[in-house]
């Protein structure tokens, strides 16, 4: 064999050779696009089913919030007449509240507020909720508030509520005499407004249901006439920024929410002072105007 025949044979080779790299590169390069394609299909359909699980949960969440929205008492239009505004900062969220006759005498009025938000917290907003509307504890006179507030709390430890706990203020309105008696576990004062123009802030001493057991809870009175408001309030009413740090002080919420015509005037003032975007709490109030 000629130079010239030995030098064609070892390009011949040399070409093989590349021929069969590329025929094997053309094989990679296909099962990529292969595999890409499967990884493309694999992602829109794990894309697909999760716009379907959140749209699923929205659902749910959009269901249990108007569930939650259902069980609140519709505004009373005889006296003693209630107005009341819930805003959850949250889809749900642990604030509630109620008025309900205890008999042809007495009627109760309540707000409370759980600890945290979403589900658990709604849960055992609405729990403990659907307790004090049923008068489910046993052995309780449900027109002294202490006595109720005791109840509750021994019905609801924190330790058997997944560590959560709840505020709460209980009022009892006799109309025969003008009597209010009351009681408050860790909650913001309630406001009353007297037709004279005095303003009073009732609340008694005591922690949070739920947190420590065996809890005595003491009722305090006071005395309401025709023509005074009183305001059941969440902190989430007041419990706002007026600038970086400072905190809107809980006794000008107090001025400004006595001179109020209406549960929505007040939010309308705490969302100009809050800013834009959702207040940081559930804002939660019930008037009730004697």
């Amino acid at each position: 064999m000629s130079d010239l025949e030995s030098r064609l044979a070892e390009v011949e080779a040399e070409l093989a050779r590349m021929q069969a790299e590329f025929e094997d590169l053309n094989l990679l390069y296909q099962a990529t696009i292969e595999h890409g394609e499967a990884v493309e299909d694999q992602l829109a359909e794990s894309n697909l089913e999760l716009q379907r699980t959140q749209k699923r949960l929205t659902e749910e969440l959009t269901e249990a919030a108007n569930y939650i929205f259902s069980i609140l008492p519709a505004p009373r239009q005889e006296a003693p007449r209630t107005e009341w505004l819930l805003e959850p900062s949250t889809e749900l969220g642990g604030d509630s509240f109620g008025y309900h006759e205890i008999d042809d005498d007495h009627l109760a009025v309540y707000l409370l507020d759980v600890c945290g938000h979403g589900v658990g917290a709604a849960l055992l907003s609405v729990t403990a909720i659907n307790v004090l509307r049923s008068a489910a504890l046993p052995n309780t006179d449900f027109r002294d508030p202490g006595a109720v507030l005791s109840a509750l709390n021994d019905a609801f430890p924190m330790e058997k509520q997944n560590n959560m706990y709840f505020t709460i203020w209980y009022g009892v309105y006799r109309r025969s005499t003008g009597a209010l008696r009351y009681a408050s576990a860790g909650h913001p004062a309630s406001v009353l407004r007297k037709v004279d123009g005095r303003v009073l802030t009732l609340a008694t001493p005591g922690i949070a249901i739920g947190m420590m057991p065996d809890m005595l809870y003491r009722t305090a009175h006071s005395e309401v006439a025709s023509g005074d408001r009183l305001h059941l309030v969440s902190d989430g009413t007041f419990e706002v920024e007026t600038a970086p740090g400072e905190m809107l002080a809980f006794d000008t919420f107090v001025g400004r929410l006595s001179t109020s015509s209406s549960p929505a005037e007040v939010l309308d003032w705490v969302r100009s002072i809050n800013g834009p975007g959702p207040l940081p709490d559930d804002f939660s109030l019930l008037t009730i105007a004697f």
